[in-house]
């Protein structure tokens, strides 16, 4: 079932206030900050700050170590391409949150996911066509891009190589 960002912060704030942790919402803009720099900081608590007005602590949680994949999947739609931009730089994110980005608006949103190495092959396919050099530069560089391309070379080689085999043209055959 898919929710919407308000949703989901809807539900984490009921779940916040069932176990007693404090309104992390309510907090002061350098305290909620903070939150997003401490490695101890619960994915819960990221979950909320996930939902918070600032488009720089919402970028924070984007970058924390403990922010779920859930968490990472509502900031990926964020209105703000700041906070979109973060997402597929973390470590943990998952390949279907990186393919949604992949179809981003924005180019620089599309750049990170092409130079994430979690990437799926078939992403990394739909980027290279990307309209922005960058991204496509990037899709080149990454390694999963060039294990895919190395593999689909290989299988045009022997395609070729049966061909130029079978073929009655003997000048052919110097090539390979």
């Amino acid at each position: 079932m898919n929710y919407t960002p308000e949703q989901i912060s809807q539900i984490v704030l009921k779940v916040l206030k069932e176990i007693e942790e404090p309104d992390v919402l309510e907090l002061s803009r350098r305290e909620k900050v903070k939150l997003t720099k401490d490695p101890n900081t619960s994915q819960e608590t990221l979950a909320v700050l996930a939902t918070d007005e600032d488009w720089g602590v919402r970028c924070g949680v984007a970058q924390h170590p403990n922010t779920s994949q859930e968490t990472l999947a509502v900031l990926a739609t964020d209105d703000n391409f700041y906070v979109r931009i973060c997402v597929p730089r973390h470590p943990n994110i998952s390949q279907e949150t990186l393919a949604i980005l992949a179809a981003d608006e924005d180019s620089c949103v599309r750049y990170g996911v092409a130079r994430n190495q979690n990437t799926s092959q078939e992403s990394l396919a739909i980027l290279a066509t990307d309209e922005d050099p960058d991204v496509r530069r990037c899709v080149a560089e990454n390694p999963n891009y060039k294990k895919q391309t190395l593999e689909l070379n290989t299988k045009q080689y022997d395609a070729l190589k049966k061909l130029i085999e079978s073929s009655k043209d003997e000048s052919l055959k110097d090539i390979m």
